[in-house]
């Protein structure tokens, strides 16, 4: 796990100007401050507490394109591709294998969602196929598969052990001439005649054109200081690596009690599927109504807690107002933190070990939870802020942020230079939270 213990890596100094700003050093941030400098910019990356401390290190390692939503596919399409290439760029092994993606159905509803999904694999190229019980049991020899209806699988999807994966790719961008800067955080936007004209931090200020924020649980904060709204929140997600453990399954599967993937070390990685926890605060309350049409899709789909701890993104306490000469809330908290549901993760455990009887007992080696910054359609936003020349955003990734990295980061790159974005951005445009769109939710597969 990376902490504030975490030694420093890019400890500065802080540069007096550059052509792009980025703010946020998980993955998103990381591969948009890269594509940024193989363009011919000025980059520098700013990161409150460590690279990748946060989500970027804690998710599940899944680089899935299985069961995106048909507007994401075409960029997790070259995000795999994308994987592929930086993974030979650098020197350190980052897990990165080919093992594909498996949900397991206990529900003709289920199989349903799955055949509906498979016209978007087939039409951006994908090897998605949907398996019989016997293909099932065959595949999965040590499982029980008894209530097992069939499953949905994308042999080509990879997946990565993320706290080695991201610290990586950064320092592909340092090599290509990107500025990091760990502990610093990012103050205000510093704006003139109604642009962006750079960045104040805790330790000064960089001047420069465009800034991109990618700063995941905390961008809307961010973004409110300034008079922006998205109806952006957080969600807490339960994690466990398990001692290593004999082969069941070489790559990543999902039941609907346990999510599983194989670990570079042997062990696998769980997580209870589709049970998100949503600390109730001031920015849950305003944006509400934008989440029922969620809601109402899967109305027990996550569980409500009334109050965050302290310093939290959206804790009651945490100020939505500062200025420029003020320690902020990122200051405060440079690393999000969030103790894991031990009971929930103590459950994980016995359905895992009830799925595959024949495993000797399944012994945690580590626990931790993340804060996953989630909209109301579960696809991000993606666009520049028409009322803030200068500013690009690229948050809410809904929990795809890992996998899609790459290629988002690319995007986020191009957008904020004038290259080529190369994809259809509508549906992640901001001003569909204001514009009467209805919100529709991506596919429930």
């Amino acid at each position: 796990m990376i902490t504030l213990d975490t030694p420093v890596t890019y400890p500065g100094p802080l540069p007096a100007q550059a052509d792009v700003v980025v703010i946020g050093g998980g993955v998103i941030g990381v591969c948009a401050a890269l594509y940024a400098a193989r363009a011919g910019h000025r980059v520098v990356l700013l990161e409150k507490g460590r690279v990748a401390a946060e989500q970027s290190s804690r998710n599940w390692g899944w680089i899935r394109q299985q069961g995106r939503d048909p507007d994401e596919l075409p960029i997790m399409v070259e995000a795999n591709k994308l994987w592929h290439e930086l993974s030979a760029q650098t020197n350190v092994d980052i897990g990165l294998r080919q093992t594909g993606t498996t949900y397991l159905a206990t529900t003709d509803a289920h199989m349903k969602g799955y055949a509906d999904w498979l016209p978007a694999a087939y039409e951006n190229g994908l090897d998605s196929k949907i398996l019989s019980t016997q293909e099932v049991a065959a595949q999965f020899p040590d499982m029980r598969t008894a209530g097992i209806k069939g499953a949905l699988v994308t042999p080509s999807d990879l997946r990565a052990e993320p706290w080695v994966a991201v610290p990586a790719l950064a320092a592909i961008a340092a090599r290509d001439g990107v500025q990091i800067v760990e502990n610093c955080a990012v103050r205000m936007l510093d704006i003139a005649a109604g642009r962006v004209v750079g960045v104040i931090t805790e330790a000064g200020r960089i001047a420069a054109p465009e800034v991109v924020l990618a700063g995941g649980a905390w961008s809307s904060l961010f973004l409110r200081n300034h008079g922006i709204s998205i109806p952006q929140l957080s969600v807490r997600e339960n994690v466990a690596a398990t001692e290593p453990l004999p082969n069941i399954h070489d790559g990543a599967a999902t039941t609907r009690k346990v999510a599983f993937r194989r670990r570079a070390d042997g062990g696998y990685t769980l997580a209870p599927p589709g049970a998100p926890e949503l600390f109730v605060g001031p920015d849950a309350v305003r944006a509400f109504p934008k989440y029922l049409a969620q809601l109402r899709a899967a109305p027990f789909g996550q569980r409500l807690l009334p109050f965050a701890p302290k310093g939290f993104p959206d804790a009651w306490g945490t100020a939505r107002r500062w200025d420029a000469e003020q320690t902020t809330p990122f200051e405060a908290m440079r690393i999000l933190d969030p103790a894991p549901n031990t009971r929930k993760l103590e459950k994980l455990l016995r359905d895992f070990q009830q799925l595959f009887p024949g495993l000797p007992p399944v012994r945690v080696q580590a626990a931790w939870a993340g804060m996953i910054d989630t909209m109301p359609d579960l696809v991000p936003v993606v666009d520049r802020a028409t009322t803030m020349p200068g500013l690009t955003i690229g948050t809410g990734m809904s929990g795809h942020g890992f996998g899609i990295g790459p290629a988002m980061g690319r995007v986020l790159a191009a957008l904020a230079t004038g290259g080529n974005v190369g994809h259809d951005l509508q549906r992640f445009r901001m001003s569909r939270f204001t514009d009467g769109s209805p919100m529709r939710p991506g596919p429930n597969v």
